[in-house]
């Protein structure tokens, strides 16, 4: 039976990946890279650590309702109301016109819906983080135009406060500490290029 239970989910990962595929179909990262390649490396980062499926099938549609035609209920009945419910807690209130706000908002809904959502934001935080630095390499504060945030201070408060909510809904996260080093890089070399 469990293993039974383990190729359906295995199933799903590859359904939920198939579908991030198509609804991210010709959009691109700022640095070129089809967009799907982001939810992958969400999931890889997750599947890493020992992630459920559950948790990387939520991953690997963790940006298809905010940039895309995909609703939640249709993740939820390809995948089930757990995937939907934690896509859902990853997805951005757009009616929210404050970004500062709508950042806030979206941190409480992911802290409320518990760890497996923690995860996911913790691992697309440093997805992000990761390639902000590529790019900020390269372009220095314009690379803010990767995040539509209004400004890159705002932008690293906002992350800030992202990894004091992971801390305490998800503190033994492995790479936890990860998020905290690139931050700290970023904010380390907007310092020496400035000076």
């Amino acid at each position: 039976m469990a293993h039974q239970e383990r190729t359906r989910e295995s199933d799903a990962v590859r359904r939920a990946h198939d579908l991030a595929a198509l609804v991210h179909e010709g959009q691109r990262r700022t640095d070129g890279d089809a967009y799907v390649a982001h939810p992958v490396e969400v999931s890889q980062l997750l599947a890493a650590v020992g992630a459920d499926d559950t948790t990387i099938t939520a991953a690997l549609l963790h940006d298809g309702v905010e940039d895309s035609e995909l609703t939640v209920d249709e993740v939820g009945q390809g995948f089930g109301d757990e995937v939907a419910e934690i896509v859902a807690a990853l997805t951005e209130d757009e009616r929210i016109d404050d970004w500062v706000e709508r950042k806030h908002a979206l941190r409480a809904q992911v802290e409320a819906a518990g760890a497996r959502a923690a995860a996911i934001y913790a691992a697309d935080k440093l997805s992000n983080l990761r390639e902000l630095r590529r790019v900020y390499a390269i372009r220095g504060e314009s690379a803010i135009d990767l995040h539509k945030a209004p400004s890159l201070d705002l932008r690293i408060a906002a992350w800030r406060d992202d990894l004091e909510m992971i801390a305490r809904v998800a503190p033994e996260l492995a790479f936890n500490s990860d998020l905290r080093n690139e931050l700290a890089r970023l904010e380390f070399e907007r310092t020496r290029r400035s000076a």
